[in-house]
């Protein structure tokens, strides 16, 4: 059996009776056994994966299967899932099994989706490389002495490597954006509060988005159009009516459209000159084509990155408070009494980048310094997003690179710490606003490795995003040359 590039082709081989659900699990549990090199699954669901392929070619022959029926799946390893373990990639959960399944796994399987196993990733999603990881590090399926990304670094390469068709992430600072541009994927983050996060195990709880890896634009969109809307359980769930992403897709009257792009993301002195190249070129491409597309000014560049590692690892300190050898998580077995079962816990249970993270957390948020750093880092926070809007206000989208540059080596950066957090340099902006983004899989280094190009849209525009995505693969998709 070969793997497949997309749900509607799936679809229509079950309906021709040339494969099944049951062929389709078996095909890609052989796959991940195949390519577990890459490190990309932490754990796959056979029993379950088999036990739901069987209920669903059985719906499919009643004619009652749901729009997902025969989409294989992966789910990052912060995803609940009722019955199956999740660790967040750390020691601190290792072993630790859901008690109840997170909304979006809820509403994957109310569709019939088959979930085929969890995914590597940075520990408790906090990297850029997933090199953080207590599982070790992801390899890029395209070039094995690279990192995937991070910190969905296995979503991406699971998908990337043909071991599921789509996959779930989680997306803070550009989790899942970056990964899905140094893997030649389709990655997408919702609106801030679009999709519900209940049951995605914390890090920044006012950036956190659960997105999509795809092959192409059409499953994101139906994907995402599934798994969005409001929750009971989730209060920063929007109620906002989620339009059929999908249906969207076939618009193709081709209006003109008013794009912006800021100079000091093209022209940044970090960028790779193959990067900026094929940016360029894009823009030029859509201005010949009669679209308006104009240099705009953003003053805060040097500011974003700052202001989303003060308030990130404020919210990481304390949400991370709970694991601490009493009310969850791993318990020292060296622990004598209460203080040394706090200190050795933590100590033990947590990787180095984690404590890195909730011990800059807790500076910011300390007394003599709230106002210096937490109450400012917000203040900024609030003129990026107004910034932001003031540009939509004028202009559908944002065009930008995802990443200043393609995949780079494993270890690499890895004791840099100013240069990991500056791959979010591009893709932060849209956490900080709240706003919708996805990364098109349009340019090729001259390594052949592949960059994404990002579309930025204002909040809750996801239906354009998806639409005008489609029509810029369709024009400078490089997967046919």
């Amino acid at each position: 059996m070969k793997g497949f590039t997309s749900l509607k082709n799936v679809q229509k081989e079950i309906e021709n009776s040339t494969t099944s659900c049951v062929e389709l699990v078996d095909y890609y549990l052989q796959r991940i056994e195949e390519e577990k090199h890459l490190n990309a699954f932490i754990e796959t669901f056979d029993t379950s994966a088999r036990a739901q392929a069987v209920e669903i070619d059985a719906k499919i022959k009643a004619g009652k299967a749901g729009q997902l029926a025969g989409l294989i799946i992966s789910i990052k390893d912060n995803i609940c899932y009722q019955g199956h373990q999740l660790s967040a990639s750390s020691k601190m959960l290792e072993g630790f099994e859901s008690l109840y399944s997170s909304t979006v796994v809820e509403r994957l399987l109310k569709e019939d989706a088959i979930i085929i196993g969890r995914t590597n990733c940075d520990e408790f999603a906090m990297g850029s490389s997933n090199e953080t990881s207590y599982f070790g590090v992801v390899k890029n399926p395209l070039d094995n002495s690279k990192v995937a990304g991070g910190s969905s670094g296995g979503a991406a390469s699971s998908v990337a490597a043909g071991l599921c068709m789509a996959a779930l992430g989680s997306d803070t600072g550009g989790s899942i954006r970056q990964p899905a541009s140094f893997t030649g994927t389709v990655g997408f983050k919702p609106t801030y509060g679009r999709v519900s996060r209940h049951g995605l195990i914390a890090f920044g709880s006012s950036f956190d988005q659960i997105g999509t890896f795809t092959t192409n634009v059409a499953d994101a969109a139906l994907i995402s159009e599934i798994i969005a809307g409001k929750d009971e359980f989730d209060s920063t769930a929007s109620k906002k009516e989620v339009p059929s992403y999908s249906k969207a897709l076939n618009n193709t009257k081709g209006d003109k459209l008013k794009i912006a792009y800021f100079d000091c993301y093209v022209n940044n002195e970090g960028i790779d000159p193959d990067v900026k190249e094929r940016t360029i070129e894009i823009i030029e491409k859509l201005k010949a084509d009669g679209h308006q597309v104009d240099e705009v000014k953003f003053d805060y560049l040097d500011q974003i990155v700052p202001t989303y590692y003060v308030l990130t690892t404020a919210e990481a300190s304390s949400n991370l408070a709970r694991y601490d050898g009493i009310h969850f998580g791993y318990r020292s077995p060296n622990a004598t009494e209460l203080e040394s079962t706090y200190v050795k816990s933590r100590s033990e249970g947590f990787g180095r980048e984690v404590k890195r993270r909730i011990m800059l957390g807790t500076y910011v948020l300390s007394a003599g310094y709230y106002d210096a750093y937490y109450t400012k880092a917000q203040k900024v926070r609030r003129l990026v997003r107004d910034c932001t809007n003031e540009v939509f206000d004028n202009y559908d989208f944002i065009i930008s690179p995802t990443s200043p540059h393609t995949a780079f080596e494993i270890n690499a950066q890895k004791d840099d710490q100013i240069k990991m957090y500056l791959e979010d340099i591009f893709t932060v902006q849209a956490n900080l606003a709240g706003i919708p983004a996805i990364s098109l899989p349009l340019g090729q280094d001259k390594y052949k490795m592949p960059f994404g190009i990002q579309l930025m849209a204002k909040a809750f525009n996801e239906e354009k995003l998806f639409t005008v995505s489609q029509q810029l693969v369709n024009k400078f998709s490089l997967i046919s040359e």
